[in-house]
């Protein structure tokens, strides 16, 4: 074998040789971590370790078809390594043990929309108002428990003072329950019941920490305590545990991420050894300079600062438009200049703070002929139509799914409706059955007798495809339930371009069956399952389409383009007001952490484009320019005169002094006064006396507008100084 150093600089070196005991990577953006974790693979193997003793774990699919690739490259015995997802690993482990849970091996796995489904049935059998407690807010809290490993038990016992904690437990209990009776787990249940199942089984638990002698979890910072404490669990016995992660890409902490977890690895696993891997291989010295500069205003972080050896570069645009269809405008411009002297459209990406930015770049883009694709809308598996195809499939797998089975009784219609299905229902639940048996079992239902035959027929139905389920192929099974369902028939009769689109869908879906069958070392209908269940929408991200790339910017972490632009750079955006008026103070440094993967996303260019005024929520404001611009140095700034379709001439980008600059006192491009929102009246002045629910009485010592409203600062004597939305805050905030 090669030497396995050779061409790594003294850290990546370091990182691949220190195998024993616990070692924290510090992985800055593009410092070749991946090469790293690969080569370090390798060496373990090299120097006798038994591959299938080696476990690494990412967070994406992507990720981990990469890493496993490029060790499959470097030594034969790759393919041995389990190399996975955290939740793929649960899945794996649950499927062989989770008897003892008291579920069986078919389980099927519930995605947000499911989910959603079950809360509302849940909801509305408890005379709980989905107005109050919407399925999505309820879903939320269910999630940050499970996260945080608090029992639907546990979360009950603490939530007994609050009404509304106390409801949203009871919700979690059914929650459960039903989740249990239909023998399904979401997803963070796959690894809160991996957990459970070691915590409460030893003897399975030490027969994964003899398998998994060595260990190492790519994107560290990522993790949450629940993953925290599977880690802990299976490394605890040998300690050679290899975190690798970068605290200043922490930008999680929205679904659970805990910084804290890469923060205080040194306190929680002792005698750590931590390797700082600095060298950036992937952007210009400009590029990094500014991320550094800005990253360096967060206080939660540990010292390390990246350093290139690549080109100094151009400097960063950034750019002031009047309009956010002149910011659209002003892209599509450089996008065209750009491929007309020689670029590709690939070398292009669009990163914005959130998804309904996007509408006005692609509108543009349309008009202007752009090819373009869309990371972070709608995903493949969550089109209706494809939905409905993989219930079919789930039911197949597992007749115990209830949701599944509820949505495709009626698809393609066969006359049972709703009334019907509430009827089966509660008959499932008061005889103890699943839905599907209650279906078997409808001639005993006195209210529906007239239409058992409709529902015997359904069950005749799914069946006949289990029995074929185990004959055929998994894309000879879809196209069978298509064709035999009248799925098809039904959409070619509409004759519509939706109707027509959906059959297109479905035809890729066979076509990704088909492929899953010839590429997967396990081609059965229970591993199809998994992977369409955990595919996340950047696991179909291909570097080799010829499409300019929009997305958001947490989807872009572990991308890389040659030139970035980060739209709508602007405060009560980027950062957003919610992390803005937030009583936690990590809020906006994790938006900080957010504008730093932005920015080293860039390898030549980066733009920040920010603009005088745009629509938000059907309502023309006008925003200030972002924080985090008076944080990058002028020095890197390039002075920009942008189009302007009114006057040509115009410069659309204006200079003031900052009132703020880490550099010292350099010029800043910034708008002039931001005009007072419309529509919005206060019934209190600077001065005055307000109470706030929360914190009491205070003083209101600033009141600023604030885009589509005005952002109120009042000083309290006990909280300090807090700031509010005022139409907002209307019902919680009040003239004394």
């Amino acid at each position: 074998m090669a030497d396995l150093t050779a061409g790594l600089n003294p850290a990546q070196k370091k990182a691949v040789l220190k195998t024993e005991g616990p070692v924290l990577i510090l992985a800055g953006a593009g410092s070749g971590k991946t090469t790293v974790l690969t080569h370090r693979i390798a060496y373990l193997i090299e120097q006798g370790v038994k591959p299938y003793n080696i476990m690494a774990i990412t967070f994406t699919n992507k990720a981990a078809r990469e890493m496993k690739e490029r060790v499959e490259k470097i030594t034969p015995f790759g393919k041995d390594v389990w190399v996975s997802t955290f939740h793929s690993s649960c899945v794996r482990i649950l499927r062989r043990d989770i008897e003892r849970l008291g579920y069986t091996s078919q389980f099927t796995i519930y995605d947000s929309d499911d989910s959603e489904r079950l809360i509302k049935e849940i909801l509305k059998e408890l005379n709980i108002s989905d107005k109050d407690f919407s399925p999505k807010m309820v879903m939320g809290k269910i999630s940050e428990q499970k996260n945080e490993l608090i029992s639907a038990k546990a979360f009950l016992e603490t939530a007994e003072e609050d009404f509304r904690l106390k409801t949203i437990s009871k919700v979690y209990t059914e929650y459960q329950k039903r989740l249990k009776q239909n023998n399904a787990l979401d997803f963070d249940d796959l690894i809160f019941k991996t957990v459970q199942l070691f915590a409460q089984n030893p003897d399975i638990l030490d027969k994964y920490r003899e398998k998994f002698l060595y260990i190492m979890i790519d994107e560290y910072q990522d993790t949450n305590s629940c993953q925290y404490n599977l880690i802990r669990q299976l490394s605890s016995k040998y300690r050679n545990l290899c975190a690798v992660g970068d605290d200043d890409q922490s930008i999680y902490g929205w679904r659970g991420a805990n910084i804290r977890n890469i923060l205080d690895f040194e306190k929680d696993f002792k005698n750590a050894e931590v390797i700082k891997l600095e060298q950036n291989y992937r952007s210009t010295k400009v590029i990094l300079d500014a991320a550094n500069t800005v990253i360096k205003n967060n206080i939660s972080r540990k010292s390390k600062e990246l350093w290139t050896e690549n080109e100094t570069g151009g400097l960063i645009n950034a750019v002031g438009l009047e309009s956010d269809f002149e910011e659209a405008a002003f892209i599509a411009s450089e996008i065209e200049k750009g491929v007309k002297n020689g670029g590709e459209y690939k070398d292009f990406a669009i990163l914005y703070r959130n998804n309904a930015m996007s509408r006005v770049i692609e509108d543009r883009f349309v008009r202007s002929s752009i090819p373009y694709r869309l990371l972070g809308g709608v995903p493949f598996y969550g089109r209706k139509e494809i939905k409905d195809v993989m219930c079919y499939l789930k039911v197949l797998y597992n007749p115990s799914d209830d949701i599944a089975i509820k949505r495709i009784i009626n698809v393609p219609k066969r006359g049972i409706g709703t009334a019907t299905i509430e009827k089966v229902s509660i008959f499932a639940e008061d005889s103890g059955m699943s839905f599907f048996e209650a279906i078997l079992n409808a001639e005993d239902i006195p209210e529906i007798k007239s239409r058992s035959k409709k529902l015997k027929d359904f069950a005749g139905v799914i069946s006949n495809f289990r029995e074929a389920s185990e004959e055929l192929k998994i894309s000879e099974l879809i196209e069978k339930i298509i064709s035999e369902t009248g799925y098809r028939d039904e959409l070619e009769s509409e004759n519509t371009a939706e109707a027509l689109n959906r059959i297109d869908n479905i035809n890729e879906l066979i076509s990704k069956a088909f492929e899953f069958e010839n590429t997967s070392e396990r081609a059965d209908l229970s591993a199809f399952l998994e992977e369409v269940a955990l595919v996340a929408d950047i696991d179909s991200y291909s570097e080799d389409d010829d499409t300019v790339v929009l997305m958001t910017l947490h989807s872009s972490k572990g991308l890389e383009f040659p030139n970035v632009f980060i739209a709508g750079f602007e405060e009560g955006i980027f950062p957003s007001y919610r992390s803005i008026l937030s009583d936690n103070p990590n809020a906006v440094e994790e938006e900080r952490r957010l504008c730093y993967v932005g920015i080293t996303r860039a390898k030549k260019q980066l733009y920040f484009t920010y603009a005088r005024s745009r629509m938000q929520h059907g309502q023309t404001i006008s925003n200030a320019p972002s924080r985090f611009l008076k944080e990058v140095p002028m020095d890197f700034i390039e002075k920009h005169k942008a189009p302007d379709s009114k006057n040509e001439e115009k410069q659309a980008t204006f200079r003031n002094k900052a009132s703020y600059n880490p550099m010292g006192n350099k010029e800043y491009f910034t708008y002039g006064k931001i005009p007072a929102p419309k529509n919005v009246t206060l019934d209190f002045k600077e001065g005055d006396k307000v109470r706030q629910i929360k914190y009491g009485v205070g003083v209101v010592k600033n009141i600023a507008p604030a885009g589509a409203d005005f952002e109120v600062t009042v000083e309290f004597p006990e909280a300090g100084t807090k700031k509010f939305m005022a139409m907002l805050s209307k019902n919680t905030l009040k003239k004394v």
